[in-house]
């Protein structure tokens, strides 16, 4: 379970207990299923992470609501969560933290399109010696809370715990041209175990060369 679960756990079990001790044992009743849905949305599961050269893993739980292709030649995949989907966020790639960019806005639907232009967000930028990513934790319409754990200059693992959003979310994942999708619209994916693309090693050797 994710530690920021017990900001709203312990107020809850301990407004349950006081209410039972009360003599309010209905009350006291009630909280209790509010607080294992507070646990049941926090949890934290161990994952997999896939090894290999050039691989990105999915930076959160979810369905993939879009998969975009700049002008640039990199590519936007966009993760709507639920609910009911871990909101654990998970660095995309092995690499250094080079820039974290906070930008408030609005909170409309998160699987919507216009939540990805005006939506409050936070993004990650992270790079390695190969190339480079950026995640960016946007807010939906009940998620009015997003924490980043890591911040410039911070080395983080593929697969690494960098954050969440409370309540409800999108993430979007832009990789840079070069990288070989492995998910398309509607599949369903999870952070830090399901592979997102692969960086072919010829084009990594040529923006090397292209440097």
């Amino acid at each position: 379970m994710a530690r920021d679960a017990l900001y709203f756990l312990i107020p809850l079990l301990a407004a349950a207990a006081a209410a039972v001790w009360a003599g309010w044992t209905l009350a006291g009743l009630a909280l209790a299923p509010l607080a294992a849905f507070v646990a049941f949305f926090f949890r934290d599961p161990d994952r997999v992470v896939p090894t290999g050269p050039g691989v990105i893993v999915a930076p959160a739980d979810g369905r993939i609501v879009g998969v975009e292709t700049e002008a640039d030649g990199s590519t936007t995949v966009s993760i709507f969560l639920s609910l009911f989907n871990v909101h654990v966020n998970r660095s995309p790639i092995e690499g250094q933290v080079q820039k974290v960019q906070y930008r408030k806005g609005a909170f409309h639907m998160a699987f919507t399109d216009v939540s990805s232009a005006e939506n409050e967000r936070n993004t990650l930028t992270i790079a390695n010696s190969d190339f480079g990513v950026t995640c960016a934790q946007i807010a939906g319409v009940l998620a009015r809370r997003i924490v980043c754990w890591k911040g410039p200059g911070d080395t983080v693992g593929r697969g690494e715990r960098i954050g969440l959003i409370r309540f409800g979310s999108r993430v979007e994942l832009r990789m840079p041209r070069g990288v070989s999708l492995k998910v398309g619209a509607g599949d369903r994916v999870r952070g830090g175990a399901s592979t997102i693309g692969v960086m072919e090693t010829r084009r990594r050797g040529e923006d090397e060369r292209g440097r």
